[in-house]
């Protein structure tokens, strides 16, 4: 085994001080030319593994991290997320971490704008962001790039923006996943219905866009006979509005007796099913958020598809850790795991991997 390389070796071979040395590795001013090439030849011959976690604590800065995400309910997929940032940085709180939460309102890019300005003129460390649209989301990206700020996509992946990491589900697989799960109980139906809360023709993300293909997919090719019946339910709805809806679509479409949605929404279904005492009916869909989980439970959602969204709010802002304060390198892209949830296992089931 070889012998750990001390910082006072690496002085002695190079011909300068420790304080030289000390300073070359954090890269400080204050190192002559010639020092600093024969610190650098020792350190490469050398095989020099600095400890980068007494370095960081020693250098005591601190840090500020900026999370923008959409506005949001109680009890929702991206309250889970920030709770996992902010269990981040409690894991962290030596190195001085913090993080600022950011809200925009989804389809409004002006707040979008108006929230990434802001963060800007904030100086942050780093930035955690769910997307906008492309246009806007790029310009923020190209901010960010131009200050050498690192920034995270949370939710919707948009590879060409260059992000330091992405975390969230592989959209297309997982709407591809649940076609499959769905049709393993509705495979004998000619009708299904595919439920989606949308605004001006639009639904709220890219990721549901893009699990749809993946669904629209599977039954393309699996089960091209069974007709699937669109219900489109207003964003901001409230529940009065959202029950005549669905009371209309189900006096309408008396076949239908499975459902699916791509968003963590399919509680607006489930209730009504068990409001209404419509035993015959049940949908499926995403996020092991508490409403959907009552649900579950009580059998009008038949699936939920969890994506561990505590989890990635956590690692957003660990990977902003590791890569600024311990200068590591980290994963460009990190897909979560589609794991499926019935009433036989919820319980079971643990947001949290820490």
């Amino acid at each position: 085994m070889n012998k750990k390389v001390r910082i006072k070796d690496i002085a002695e071979k190079a011909g300068v001080s420790v304080g030289t040395v000390d300073r070359v590795l954090h890269n400080r001013p204050n190192v002559s030319k010639t020092a600093r090439e024969k610190v650098e030849a020792v350190l490469e011959k050398s095989d020099y593994q600095p400890n980068m976690y007494a370095s960081a604590l020693a250098y005591n800065k601190s840090y500020t991290f900026y999370c923008i995400i959409p506005k949001h309910e109680s009890e929702a997929y991206w309250e889970e997320i920030e709770e996992g940032a902010a269990k981040a940085c409690e894991a962290r709180r030596d190195f001085h971490i913090d993080v600022k939460m950011m809200y925009y309102k989804r389809f409004d890019k002006n707040t979008f704008i108006k929230k990434y300005q802001e963060c800007l003129e904030s100086d942050p460390s780093g930035v955690i962001v769910v997307p906008s649209d492309l246009d806007v989301t790029k310009e923020f990206a190209d901010k960010l790039h131009e200050r050498n700020v690192p920034f995270i996509l949370l939710d919707s992946y948009m590879p060409d923006l260059k992000p330091l990491s992405f975390y969230g589900q592989d959209s297309f697989c997982s709407g591809y996943f649940a076609a499959k799960m769905l049709m393993m109980i509705a495979s004998k139906e000619k009708e299904i219905m595919l439920m989606k809360q949308m605004k001006d023709g639009k639904v709220a993300s890219k990721q549901q866009d893009n699990r749809e293909v993946g669904f629209r997919h599977y039954m393309h090719d699996h089960f091209p006979e069974i007709k699937i019946q669109e219900l489109n339910l207003p964003l901001d709805g409230d529940r009065n509005e959202y029950d005549n809806l669905l009371e209309k679509f189900f006096t309408e479409h008396p076949q239908v007796h499975h459902c699916i949605t791509l968003c963590s929404k399919a509680h607006i279904v489930g209730e009504f099913l068990l409001k209404t005492n419509r035993r015959d009916i049940q949908i499926m869909g995403y996020d092991m958020v508490d409403r959907n989980a009552k649900c579950l439970r009580l059998g009008s959602i038949s699936f939920l598809i969890a994506q561990h969204a505590f989890m990635q709010g956590y690692n957003c802002v660990d990977t902003l850790f590791k890569a600024i304060v311990l200068k590591k390198k980290v994963s460009p892209v990190n897909y979560m795991p589609i794991e499926l949830l019935l009433k036989e296992n919820i319980d079971f089931y643990r947001r949290t991997q820490l």
